[in-house]
């Protein structure tokens, strides 16, 4: 089966396609065949292929305090069972 191509061209962030073809060089995909990929599955689900949540404000504080190491201890397995 012989699948027509069309060249597409979109602007991308620079850093964020460089670590994406990173990924995808471990895959054997390139970021054309990862696109399809993205465009096939959109397509299959009618939407987009993974669920697309928007964090509330608790959520935001606590991935920032990650981030910034606030509010943040190591804690063994065995500290858990304590």
């Amino acid at each position: 089966m012989i699948v027509e191509k069309s060249r597409t061209n979109v602007y991308l962030d620079t850093n964020l396609k460089k670590q994406a073809k990173e990924i995808y060089k471990h895959y054997g995909l390139s970021l054309s065949e990862a696109v399809n990929m993205f465009l096939a599955q959109s397509v299959f689900n009618r939407g987009l292929p993974f669920e697309v949540k928007i964090p509330n404000d608790i959520t935001l504080q606590t991935m920032n305090d990650i981030e910034t190491g606030k509010n943040y201890e190591d804690v063994t397995l065995e500290d858990l069972a304590k």
